[in-house]
């Protein structure tokens, strides 16, 4: 019999259980019909934040952000480069902590743009600053090791 993961839908907040033989299978949302593991970073808001930290299948990084921070925009591109190359292995996703003020004192943000590691329900890493493509791909592939 397989073992299933949880695996919460970037798109719509829902959280669905994967079989974990089957994560390679692209997985879609049970409620709707999104893609689980695309390669793209996803926006989120707090509540999907807290369902998907406690995913089970794969780590979750959250890039913290806002518009008017010009090392976060310098980052975008290349956190969107991560998110391809990661494709199956990590799951990216951001959080503009201008819409959502109350995540940076949830999550002890003092500085942005600022990595937090997420995987079955709690915080497995945490890197503050600007970071190119390699970085951040090493950072988030170092997630997968914490996370066990």
């Amino acid at each position: 019999m397989s073992q299933n993961d949880r695996l919460t839908c970037l798109d719509c907040g829902t959280p669905n259980r994967v079989p974990h033989d089957k994560l390679g299978d692209n997985p879609k949302c049970g409620k709707c019909g999104g893609w689980l593991i695309t390669g793209k970073v996803a926006e989120i808001d707090p509540a999907t934040l807290q369902k998907a930290a406690q995913d089970t299948a794969l780590p979750l990084v959250v890039d913290f952000w806002a518009p008017w921070c010009g090392p976060c925009r310098a980052m975008a591109p290349q956190f969107g480069m991560a998110a391809e190359r990661l494709k199956g292995s990590v799951r990216l996703a951001k959080l503009n902590t201008e819409q959502h003020q109350t995540v940076s004192g949830r999550y002890g943000i003092r500085g942005i743009p600022a990595m937090i590691g997420f995987h079955g329900g709690r915080e497995v890493g945490r890197q503050v600053g600007a970071m190119q493509m390699p970085g951040i791909v090493q950072f988030a592939s170092g997630l997968t090791a914490k996370a066990r």
